[in-house]
């Protein structure tokens, strides 16, 4: 403090505790603001989201573990999907003995009862006919009268009807299945099979499993939860290593490119960790309110990510605050 205007002494000196620390970023002249650009660090994160809205059977993993890929994460309740799946390979066993039926046509024995059937329609029709003609007769010799002669005319047209129904059904049979309702039955037989397919792709995801190898980050819902559908069950960190997210000012934009070295000094940590940037933003955004300190606060800043580099930032939890540092090109 020495040096400096006895009211900021005071100032300062009054300025304790966790205030202190709250408001040092706002107070230029209360201490040496830590060299570099502000940030935090972040790990890529895969969010492994609810397919149905189903309790949550078990944990098969604890936060903070590490996983392998396809490791079982998290397993939900899956009865009601299995019950659905049931139905739906009871439809298709259906729908393809439906099929297989209209495929194979009719039996022999069908044949032989539609043949019979066309023998006795014949033999009624071949009847008719002869009633009707001796009514006929009589009635020329006026022995019947009119509608006797109707009525045996009626009777002989239905046993001609008859007969040439059972003709054309045993002519159906004979044909075999259409190909029109074979087509149908092949699209039923289809339909049925992707829900069946669907459904138990849906069963498989009701276990949540790990796609690639990573950290788990959070498991939000506890066992017995029903989480709604959408919903992330877990959070997983993956990749090698972490990176700092931080924001250049403008005025530093244009001396940094992709691939260039960078230092991050992670709080906490004494030693900084080497860190090469991987991506910069071209639209600018206003300085995020952590890093609002004197003239800073007006400026534009470009949000830029570095992938640290060593075995020891594998074991860096995300959040921390950083401070990155752009090496200069003498030091290089």
């Amino acid at each position: 403090m020495r040096g400096r205007p006895w009211r900021e002494r005071q100032r300062c000196q009054r300025a304790g505790g966790l205030a202190l620390l709250l408001m040092l970023p706002l107070l230029g002249g209360c201490g040496d603001t830590p060299a570099g650009l502000p940030g935090s660090l972040e790990w890529d994160r895969l969010a492994l989201p609810a397919e149905a809205s189903e309790p949550v059977r078990r944990w098969a993993v604890d936060e903070g573990q590490r996983v392998a890929a396809d490791q079982v994460l998290l397993e939900l309740d899956g009865r009601r999907l299995e019950a659905q799946l049931a139905a739906a390979e009871s439809e298709l066993a259906e729908a393809e003995a439906s099929l297989a039926e209209l495929r194979h046509g009719p039996r022999a024995e069908t044949l032989a009862a539609a043949s019979a059937e066309l023998a006795r329609a014949r033999a009624e029709a071949g009847l008719a006919e002869l009633s009707f003609r001796r009514q006929q007769a009589l009635f020329e010799r006026r022995a019947v009268s009119e509608d006797a002669l109707d009525a045996a005319r009626a009777e002989r047209d239905r046993r001609r009807a008859e007969s040439a129904e059972a003709e054309a059904r045993l002519a159906e049979f004979e044909a075999g299945t259409r190909r029109e309702r074979l087509d149908q039955a092949e699209a039923a037989a289809a339909r049925a099979r992707h829900r069946v397919e669907s459904l138990a792709v849906d069963r498989e995801r009701l276990v949540v499993r790990a796609p690639r190898p990573g950290r788990v980050d959070a498991l939000p819902f506890l066992p017995g939860d029903q989480p709604p559908a959408g919903a992330t069950l877990v959070s997983l960190l993956v990749g090698e290593a972490p990176y700092a997210r931080f924001f250049v000012p403008a005025g530093q934009r244009a001396n940094l490119a992709v691939g260039d070295a960078l230092i991050v000094h992670v709080e906490g940590l004494a030693e900084p960790f080497e860190a090469t940037l991987e991506h910069i933003r071209r639209e600018p955004a206003f300085t995020p309110f952590y890093a609002l300190s004197g003239e800073d606060a007006s400026r534009l800043v470009y949000r830029a990510e570095a992938r640290l580099s060593g075995e020891r930032a594998g074991t860096l939890p995300a959040g921390l605050p950083v401070r990155v540092e752009i090496v200069d090109e003498r030091d290089r």
